[in-house]
């Protein structure tokens, strides 16, 4: 479901971000390590830190204003 929507965000934002996806059946300890308890989960990250987390969808805008906010 946010598939199109990160697609979109990247293709806007090209270079700016990585987006990474995963399979939260597939990697049990990066889910445990996050405590991701729904999907999807969606979170920033800078330098290694995170800026910002939330669970359920997001749209296009609201993602990007987050971005765009803590650049």
């Amino acid at each position: 479901m946010m598939a199109p929507v990160l697609n979109d965000l990247k293709n806007d934002l090209s270079d700016k971000i990585k987006i990474v996806k995963f399979d939260v059946d597939k990697n049990p300890a990066i889910s445990n390590s996050q405590q991701i308890r729904s999907v999807p989960t969606l979170m920033l990250f800078k330098n290694g830190k995170m800026l910002w987390r939330k669970s359920g969808v997001a749209t296009k805008v609201e993602l990007k204003n987050i971005i765009v906010n803590n650049q």
